[in-house]
């Protein structure tokens, strides 16, 4: 299995000419809007109030792309060039690599593209979500993993282990190496319970997510609430419409 992923990986760019830029990312997926399974993108639908009655707890992880740089073994390794590219390949618009340059001015290459690539797959389309949801009426709860863990930081997937309280298995391993430190044996507690009280009760703890505010739950040691943490990149990517990323080789 691992050989076929890395053989995936690694013949990914060879279908840019009929994928366009989904063929430069490590993951190569996403829902179809087609009209009539998924009738139009959850950002639109959650503005116009699609789910105002329903209770919405999204979040990110802080270095969500270093799982996949790790996985290919890239980890550290992006060139100048490399970074360049992402930034203006998947940045929002020509003026991204400027942008991103001018907020993280101490970022070296890996760090360029960790952050680009964190933002436009996951951390930016969440923060909309809850902006969206609170725009259409509806209660949305934003969060963040902060808490970094012994390997590989607050990567992509460590709120799996955290949440369910699984701390001894072999995929957790992967981020805690010998042993679950104390602090993820109690993040972990103080995760379970929020996501436990969410689906009971709707509320998992902390104040709903609101345009102006902007209150975030910041899972850390210790955790906090506070306006959301990745102001940067939000201003950034603040005009950005999150449409449906079609098959356009251009």
């Amino acid at each position: 299995m691992r050989d076929a992923t890395d053989a995936l990986i690694r013949d990914l760019p060879s279908y840019a000419g009929r994928w366009g830029r989904v063929a430069h990312t490590l993951t190569p997926f996403s829902p179809v809007v087609d009209g009539e399974v998924l009738p139009e993108d959850p950002w639109t639908a959650l503005a116009a109030g699609a789910a105002r009655d329903v209770h919405l707890m999204v979040g990110h992880n802080r270095d969500e792309y270093r799982l996949f740089t790790v996985l290919a073994g890239r980890y550290g390794a992006t060139t100048a060039d490399e970074a360049s590219l992402a930034l203006r390949r998947f940045g929002p618009g020509p003026q991204a690599e400027d942008d991103y340059r001018a907020a993280y001015p101490s970022a070296d290459p890996s760090a360029l593209q960790e952050l680009v690539m964190s933002d436009w797959l996951f951390r930016m389309p969440s923060q909309r979500l809850a902006e969206a949801q609170a725009a259409g009426g509806g209660t949305a709860y934003l969060y963040e993993l902060a808490w970094r863990s012994p390997t590989l930081g607050a990567a992509h997937a460590l709120d799996v282990p955290l949440v369910f309280g699984t701390l001894d298995n072999d995929f957790s391993r992967m981020f805690f190496g010998g042993g679950a430190p104390a602090e993820a044996v109690a993040l972990s507690a103080e995760m379970g319970e929020a996501w436990t009280a969410f689906a009971e009760h709707g509320q998992p703890g902390w104040a709903p997510y609101l345009p102006g505010e902007r209150l975030t739950r910041i899972f850390d040691a210790p955790s906090t609430t506070a306006s959301y943490p990745q102001e940067s990149s939000r201003r950034i990517w603040e005009k950005h419409a999150f449409d449906p990323l079609g098959l356009d080789p251009a």
